[in-house]
Formats: C-alpha cells, structure tokens, sequence
C-alpha cells in the first residue's frame, strides 16, 4: 500500500531489469534531483512518489477535518494524463503526457481516493478510474504499469480506489475474473509457511511468499476499502481458515491472523536490506494497525498503536508527509486522536510539510468556543446562562528479489 524504498533502488529496478515496480516513496535527500513545485508536500526529490505522498497528504488533511489549500489540490489534479492516468510526478505539465512518461496504477489509485474524499472533482475521477479498468489483466488484478503482473499491492490500492469512487470492486472483472480472484491467487494457503499472509507476486517456480507489506494490502483490497477506514465489527483473528480462504472476508481473516502473529512479540514488523540487520519497519506496522483494525481485530491492532506512538516520530520526521498520513490512517482506524499521538499533533507536524491549510475542524471549533464564551459572558451579564456543547471531529515480495519485486525488503515478524 505504501512506498517506502529509496529512489536509487527504483532507478535501478526501472533501468536495470526493465521490470515494473511499485510506487515508493523516495528517502530524503538533502540536494532534490529537481525544484520542489509550489502547492507540493514535503521538501525530498517528488520524481518517484511526487503523486504519492500529495494524495496521502491531503487524503489524511480531509481525513482529520483539514481544508487544504487550492494550489495544493491543484497541483494533484495538474498531475493528471488526458487519459485519466497519473505518473508518479510530471515536472513539466505544459507538455502532453507521450508514450515515454511511465503512468502506474498506484499513483493513479492514491489520486482518486485523495479527490474523491475532498468532492468536486468527479470528472479527474471518473477519467481516472476508467483509465485503471482498461488495463485490468485477465487475472482479474493489476500490475504496478499497464501490462505489468498483478501484485497484492496494486490490486489492494486499485480496489480501494473503486471503492473511494462509489464503484464496487467485485463488479470490476476482465475476462471474467475480479480483483478478488487475483488476491485469492496470491494469499499463501493456509499449510503452506506464512499461510494466510500475501505474498506481493508469486516467485519465478511460481511459489508465494508470505510479505508483511503485501498482507496489510490484501486485507484492505479483500475487505475493499481504502487507507482511510474505521474499525470493523470486532473479529478477533485468530488462525489461517482454509474453509473461506477463497472468499473475500476469508482474504481479509486469514491475512489478519498472519500480520496479529507477526506483531504479538514486540508490537511491530521488522525489515532489512540484504545484508543489513533487521529493523524496526514503521510504515509497514502502520498499514498493520490500519488493517487489523479494518478487519475488527482491533485488540490485536492495540499493540503495535502502541509501539508506534513511542517510536515513530523521528521516522515520520525524516520521511515526510507519507509517513505522518500512514500513522493518521493509523490512528483514525482504531478511534485514537492523531492531534495527540505519542504527545505529537500528527495533523499540525503534516500542515507544517506544505501549503497551509485554508482551515480545520480545531481551528473551527476553538473560533466556535470563543464565541460561546462571548455569548456566556453577555448572557450573564443580562441575567441569562447558557450552556455551550461544542463536538470536536476528529491515514518484492519477501524473498522474491530485491529489485524484480520492486518491494525492496526482507520483511519479518
């Protein structure tokens, strides 16, 4: 659901193996590739996750009651292709997007859940979402590019943007078959190591390993929603039921019970870069949490919540708006306030990373409290009392190959 590898290994994937590769959020450099545009969230190079992390932006802004500001949305929707489609980050959109711009599903299905959550903008939707249907693969999923295999990750992302845009993702087949048919090929079966888990792509001999990443994916492209999602009806997960492992709420069971295994010791997923020791993974356990508690296991999902408002912050200071919207999600889905996390106001620490806001609910809310006072004081003044109720409203598969799965990251409980 998420990008999270570094530019250079994109690159090299990209140049290198000519193979498709999900979208990622480039680690922070200090000297940008190009000029950071004017309305664009975050200061580190936007060439590969430009699209990206805007639409996390503003998604987790609407999200928390944020009105952000017009040259913020319009640099988003002055992204898009005629076609409907998104590339990761178009420096020149004077020019046409050509056959030598790479469009990808995962920017173009970020940018209809951001702007059908904000409204207005059904025409940028409606062309994006019939752009990701025409090049649906027979299997039913989608690759990272047109033509591309079908990913868990893809798919998820794509679902959860038909779902964002009133469509129902079961209704969106070619040659027969749904997203939920392509998840079922990938969820690892329940005998298997790692049974219940996704595995981003099945591996050259066609076997699938379980990937954390690709597991918190699945559960929300099974369940079909998007990143933004509340608690579902309390279902505590339990084990891998190869009974339902074919039907959409089985996905989403059986890929909880894996991730609620793999955060029950220390309360968060673990990466490491081939050759280097394991290491705590933050956004990878945000998606966790978010789909733990989509799928109701919301007492599995308190634990690593937990861990992350402890140890998040540097992480999500170093790696920009994405980060601080993965842990809004994060708090958003299981009823936590994300204005105070870990003793951090997630919303202020992710205004602060771009355009300012035109207003928020808070902020209305305090002018609504003030008034209130006003009102209070005149009325005793003149002998009345009145009482005020002011509602406050509240974001490579593992072993696959490094640069061929585009997922980057041995990922471990």
């Amino acid at each position: 659901m998420n990008i999270r590898r570094s530019a250079a290994a994109l690159a090299a994937a990209t140049v290198v193996l000519g193979a498709a590769v999900p979208a990622v959020a480039a680690t922070p450099s200090p000297t940008p590739s190009v000029a950071i545009p004017d309305g664009l969230y975050g200061t580190t190079d936007p060439t590969y996750d430009g699209v990206w992390r805007q639409s996390l932006a503003l998604l987790a802004q609407r999200t928390t009651g944020v009105t952000p500001a017009d040259r913020a949305v319009a640099w988003l929707t002055g992204q898009q292709c005629a076609t409907g489609a998104f590339a990761a980050f178009r420096a020149d959109t004077a020019k046409a997007c050509d056959a030598k711009l790479m469009v990808d599903t995962n920017s173009t299905a970020a940018a209809v859940q951001a702007l059908a959550a904000l409204g207005g903008h059904q025409a940028e939707t409606g062309k994006a979402v019939t752009w990701l249907k025409s090049v649906q693969n027979a299997d039913g999923g989608w690759g990272y590019t047109p033509g591309g295999a079908s990913d868990a990750n893809s798919t998820s992302v794509v679902a959860g943007a038909l779902a964002a845009a009133g469509q129902q993702p079961a209704q969106a087949k070619k040659a027969g078959k749904s997203p939920y048919d392509a998840l079922v090929e990938l969820s690892v079966p329940c005998d298997k190591d790692g049974g219940g888990a996704f595995a981003y792509q099945p591996d050259k001999k066609g076997g699938l390993a379980a990937n954390a990443d690709a597991t918190a994916a699945g559960v929300l492209g099974a369940l079909g929603k998007g990143f933004v999602t509340t608690a579902g009806k309390t279902s505590a997960a339990s084990t891998c039921d190869s009974a339902t492992a074919a039907t959409p709420s089985g996905l989403a069971r059986n890929g909880a019970a894996y991730l609620a295994g793999a955060v029950a010791d220390n309360g968060y997923l673990k990466s490491a870069l081939p050759g280097a020791e394991d290491q705590p993974d933050y956004g990878n356990t945000a998606d966790a949490v978010v789909a733990l508690a989509a799928q109701g296991a919301t007492e599995q999902a308190a634990k690593p919540l937990a861990w992350l408002e402890q140890n998040s912050a540097a992480w999500a200071k170093q790696s920009g708006p994405a980060a601080y919207a993965q842990l809004i999600f994060a708090a958003h889905a299981t009823g936590a306030d994300p204005r105070h996390f870990g003793g951090a106001d997630l919303v202020a620490q992710l205004d602060a990373t771009g355009p300012t806001p035109q207003a928020t609910t808070k902020a209305t809310d305090q002018a609504a409290d003030a008034d209130a006072d006003a009102d209070k004081k005149d009325d005793s003044d003149s002998g009345y009392g009145v009482w005020w109720i002011v509602g406050v409203f509240l974001v490579a598969g593992v072993g696959i190959g490094f640069l061929i799965s585009g997922r980057g990251r041995k990922q471990q409980p």
